[in-house]
Parts: C-alpha cells; sequence; structure tokens
C-alpha cells in the first residue's frame, strides 16, 4: 500500500463518520418533537398535584363538588341525623356490603368524600335525592345512601372514595391520604 493510498482511506473514513454524525444528529433532531409531545402538558401535571378545600364556610347538610384530576368530588357536610342513619344501617343487607365508619376519616365523620360519580355509567348523581336522600342516579335510576353506598338500582358498587385527608379541622387536602 502506498502512501497516497493510506491518505485516501483515511480521508473516506473522516468523510463517512462525519456523514454518519450529521445523519444521526438529523434524525434526533426529527425525533425530538415527536417524543416531546408524548409528556403531559403544564396543565395536566398541575392537575395532578393535592387540591386543598376551606370547609369552613359550608355549611350542615350542603354538598359541594369539586374537580380532581378532571374528576369530579363530592364533599357532603353531613348533618348528626345523617350520620345517625347511616351508621344503623345492617351492612349484611347492603350490596356492597361497607360501614359508615369505613367510608368517613376517625372523628371527621361529618365529611364525607367520594367521586361524584355513578358507578353504573359514570352519571353524576343529584344530591339529597332518592329514598334514603343520598343521591339519585338521574339516567337509570341508582340510589346512594347519605354514606354513598349503593342502596338501589344498576350500579354495582358503592361511590369510591378518593385519597383524602384533613389539614385541620378546616381544611380537605384531595390527593394525599
Amino acid at each position: 500500500m502506498t502512501s497516497h493510498e493510506v491518505a485516501q482511506s483515511t480521508r473516506r473514513d473522516i468523510l463517512q463518520l462525519g456523514t454518519a454524525a450529521v445523519a444521526a444528529a438529523g434524525v434526533a433532531a426529527v425525533a425530538w418533537p415527536f417524543i416531546d409531545q408524548m409528556n403531559p402538558d403544564a396543565a395536566t401535571i398541575a392537575s395532578g398535584g393535592p387540591i386543598e378545600l376551606d370547609l369552613a364556610p359550608i355549611a350542615q347538610g350542603q354538598i359541594v363538588r369539586i374537580f380532581w384530576r378532571g374528576k369530579p368530588i363530592f364533599v357532603r357536610h353531613r348533618t348528626p341525623d345523617e350520620i345517625a342513619a347511616a351508621e344503623k344501617v345492617d351492612v349484611a343487607a347492603l350490596m356492597d356490603p361497607q360501614p359508615d365508619s369505613a367510608r368517613v376519616k376517625p372523628g371527621m365523620a361529618q365529611w364525607l368524600v367520594v367521586y361524584a360519580s355513578c358507578t353504573h355509567l359514570g352519571c353524576i348523581p343529584l344530591g339529597h335525592q332518592g329514598d334514603w336522600n343520598g343521591w339519585f342516579c338521574p339516567c337509570h335510576g341508582s340510589q346512594y345512601d347519605t354514606s354513598g353506598r349503593v342502596r338501589k338500582g344498576p350500579a354495582p358498587t358503592n361511590l369510591p372514595i378518593p385519597p383524602y385527608s384533613f389539614a385541620g379541622d378546616a381544611k380537605l387536602v384531595v390527593g394525599v391520604a
């Protein structure tokens, strides 16, 4: 091999490496927007965090609807009569047996926090309705009591409970158990 042939092969190798590097950079530049668009946007990220609700202005018997992660949630300030009615229910007679004490936080039985979607087809039930003065789903007739337990209709399960906790007596934090 002559020195001229060695110089040509080295030059060819450098040109091939340079071309490959530019091609790789081009592929990365084209692929980046496609990969980046798969990330959630800022609003989605922000909606996933915990939210706080001031409970002080909510009167006894009132139901407030809030949104967390794009889903509606009922916060019900139950009256002593509603709590007593929910506690005296024969759990064995329920379609989805669950005692009232398992659906509220200890010492905070006056606050019921449930997802506001009927477990049948996801409609939003109406509060203070139905035979048990809980919720009534106008779509297909499911009824829930003041503890959010299904009592009648096609709904298969109770209204689900989101992760929540209390920060003192007057602040609810949804998204943190």
